[in-house]
């Protein structure tokens, strides 16, 4: 085969990317889509503040310190400065760790943890980088991953891949550009750099892996390292999505509507479509602890009147977090429990809203809930994952008591999603709740600060001011 052979036969998808991500100007986006992608901002770095203290993050945190290196861009709380790829790795990582970061529930995916730590490492390592330009480069990475999301036709099990990094190359490397300043032709040879180290595998998740939380950051290292290859005049791969072995082919099976990436691109923002978590633990699990909450408060009622708890939802969302069935059920590490209904479901009827610490080691010695958590009984609801089953599933809740009541409940759209959105004061305790699991102590009005000054991120001359709030 000679190279004219391979390459398609229509310009690339990348190029579209290429024009978007190079051309965004924070002055023409519409006032919305700002404060979605400010909102994003806020979100990522509170959950990197509680993150900190995660599992995993220390060491890797530690391994930064002894690697030492170029000061280019600094260590979320632990301070340092640090190679820009290097930063960006151990951040995205933290922003991640805690499984409360956003979430888009249609594409499946959570867009900041990548774009955000990605941008503002790129941006220190340009050195003074306004907040307008943080939006502008956010919002190009936010886009570009979650377009990428909603357009792919194969679910997450069918393919073993998380899209949260495995799409998060792209859209870091976006935001990263943007933010770094490449002109068009880096940009598209930074995309096309980026597609030789993309990756992120759904096993971590089954295996309850602790790298679950540090592919994200690997997704922003990788992104780090193309768009400064490519200011350095290497050329990447031009096919990156249609050619023969484009990205499309390769890695999802051919099955994605590139329409659905680039109709109204830069006019119209899938970005505002993100959805927020209440709740640090796996989205697919929220339907469920909203059914359970809104049950607890019709018929409350101890956890020993229960009989049981039969819980329907999508076989993608029962493949997820009701599997293995003997380590959903009986959950001994943070991230088995953050990937079980049973656990979430008996600890929401016990205990009500769950924030973090339900994800402790001091909360999975809890007998109370473990008990309870036994009496869980997932199943796949036939009408919910007919016409779900791509989705964030909705669940189906029915608790039966031991005097034979039974209530039972359906909630389709989980707290947080567009169409039922978290209030102000929800994100503000959310803000706080992060705040207060910080691993180094900050100042204690460390959460009210960061929403100011995220709050008029449009009007700073330079990001360091955001940045020495979370260092």
């Amino acid at each position: 085969m000679d190279a004219t052979s391979a390459r398609p036969v229509t310009p690339d998808l990348v190029t579209d990317l290429t024009r978007f991500a190079s051309t965004i100007d924070a002055a023409r986006l519409d006032p919305a889509v700002i404060k979605a992608v400010k909102t994003n901002i806020l979100d990522t770095l509170s959950c990197a503040l509680a993150g900190s203290s995660a599992k995993a993050i220390a060491e890797v945190s530690g391994l930064v310190q002894e690697w030492g290196g170029a000061p280019q861009a600094d260590m979320f709380v632990f301070g340092g400065k640090y190679p820009a790829h290097i930063a960006a790795w151990v951040n995205g990582g933290m922003s991640h760790a805690r499984d409360y970061d956003d979430t888009h529930d249609t594409a499946m995916l959570h867009a900041g943890v990548t774009a955000v730590p990605a941008a503002i490492a790129a941006g220190q390592l340009r050195g003074k980088l306004s907040g307008a330009d943080l939006i502008a480069a956010v919002a190009a990475g936010l886009e570009v991953t979650c377009r990428l999301g909603i357009a792919t036709k194969v679910d997450i099990i069918d393919s073993g891949f998380i899209y949260t990094s495995l799409l998060g190359y792209f859209g870091a490397t976006a935001a990263a550009g943007r933010a770094l300043g490449l002109t068009a032709d880096e940009m598209l040879n930074a995309f096309g750099i980026v597609y030789s180290s993309v990756a992120g595998n759904h096993q971590v998740t089954r295996d309850a892996s602790l790298m679950k939380r540090l592919q994200p950051g690997l997704a922003a290292q990788a992104a780090l390292v193309a768009v400064q290859l490519a200011r350095k005049g290497i050329r990447g791969a031009q096919g990156v999505f249609e050619g023969a072995d484009g990205f499309f082919r390769v890695y999802l099976h051919g099955r994605v509507d590139r329409n659905v990436v680039t109709e109204n691109l830069g006019k119209r923002f899938e970005l505002t479509n993100l959805g927020y978590k209440p709740y640090p633990c796996c989205r697919d699990t929220h339907t469920t602890i909203d059914a359970v909450l809104q049950l607890r408060a019709e018929a409350p009622r101890p956890a020993g009147d229960i009989e049981s708890i039969r819980v329907g939802v999508t076989g993608p969302g029962y493949q997820m977090v009701c599997v293995p069935e003997q380590v959903r059920l009986a959950p001994r590490t943070i991230v088995e429990a953050q990937f079980s209904i049973p656990y979430t479901a008996a600890a929401s009827w016990i205990d009500g809203p769950l924030g973090m610490k339900h994800f402790t080691d001091e909360g999975l010695q809890r007998k109370d809930i473990l008990d309870l958590a036994l009496k869980v009984q997932p199943y796949v609801d036939a009408e919910i994952d007919r016409e779900w089953s791509r989705f964030v599933p909705p669940a189906r809740v029915t608790i039966r008591f031991r005097d034979g009541r039974t209530v039972e409940t359906r909630v389709n759209y989980p707290k947080g999603h567009p169409k039922n959105v978290m209030t102000e004061a929800e994100f503000t305790a959310k803000t706080m709740d992060c705040a207060t699991y910080v691993a180094r102590p900050l100042a204690a009005d460390t959460a009210a600060r960061l929403t100011a000054t995220v709050g008029k991120l449009d009007t700073l001359a330079d990001i360091a001011e955001l940045v020495r709030l979370v260092t």
